[in-house]
């Protein structure tokens, strides 16, 4: 576990629904729990900072820090997808995105597939993007932000062939993998949740701390399906598809753990004393 992608846990987890600042002691003190040095939970911090998702603000010879607007997009964006509700159905319907970025900006560029990759966009085919979900408005927002949007078309349309449905996702998106990595997380999980439950059960107690932890660890797993899984409605899925016993799995052992871990989290958490 890298200390920067924990701090996007811990952060989105926790801090945004406290105030969404945090000392960096507290901080500190919290990725502790995972061997992280204090040392390098700043070196971290810092780096985050000038990627542009954290700010921090100094009150004495204390420092607090927050995510920047940037940051609290991608947070959102986030937990939308890792705590999402039942699809509705798909209405038929492809979403495209096309751009023609200069050479000379490759760097944007590339930036800017990884933009459509996280947002669950396939290729299709060089400069093409897809996807059955209707993502424009944020499509629009992401050009804007990067001073592309002359580069940039956004097209809704329906498939006429020649390929299957089936066949079109497969053209975009490793379907197999995915699956696997589900199979995978719940191999992992699966054992460790029904022995927690198993010891609620029989009211042995959990201590908070290890609440915490296993949590992090759990969520932090959990997000990284983000990056790989574009969140296609059920129509579009294989009919055996782990990410449905993935997610139960997920949303039981996180609602075991998640009373302890917010104790240790607020015993912990120290925001600026000007916060309201």
């Amino acid at each position: 576990m890298k200390p920067q992608s924990l701090l996007f846990t811990i952060y989105g987890e926790y801090v945004r629904h406290h105030g969404g600042e945090i000392w960096v002691g507290s901080l500190t003190r919290l990725m502790a729990n995972f061997g992280m040095s204090e040392q390098a939970v700043r070196v971290a911090i810092s780096r985050i900072v000038s990627q542009g998702w954290l700010t921090a603000r100094k009150i004495g010879n204390r420092s607090y820090y927050s995510m920047t607007g940037k940051g609290k997009k991608r947070l959102d964006e986030a937990a939308d997808r890792i705590y999402k509700q039942a699809p509705r159905p798909w209405d038929g319907k492809w979403h495209m995105a096309t751009y023609s970025i200069p050479e000379h900006n490759r760097a944007m560029r590339d930036q800017f597939r990884k933009e459509l990759a996280w947002l669950g966009y396939g290729m299709l085919a060089n400069s093409l993007w897809i996807s059955p979900n209707n993502l424009a408005d944020r499509v629009k927002e992401i050009a804007e932000a990067y001073e592309i949007a002359d580069c940039i078309e956004l097209f809704s349309s329906e498939h006429m062939g020649m390929s299957s449905e089936q066949d079109l996702v497969a053209k975009c998106w490793s379907l197999d993998k995915i699956n696997e990595a589900y199979a995978g997380f719940i191999e992992t999980y699966r054992p460790a949740y029904e022995k927690l439950h198993d010891q609620i059960e029989q009211n042995h107690e959990i201590e908070d701390s290890d609440c915490f932890v296993v949590k992090t660890q759990l969520v932090h797993e959990y997000r990284k399906f983000l990056f790989i899984d574009p969140g296609l409605p059920k129509e579009l899925l294989p009919e055996l598809w782990n990410g449905h016993e993935a997610d139960a799995l997920f949303r039981s052992y996180y609602a075991l753990l998640d009373p302890g871990a917010k104790r240790y989290f607020l015993h912990l958490f120290e925001t600026a004393p000007d916060a309201n």
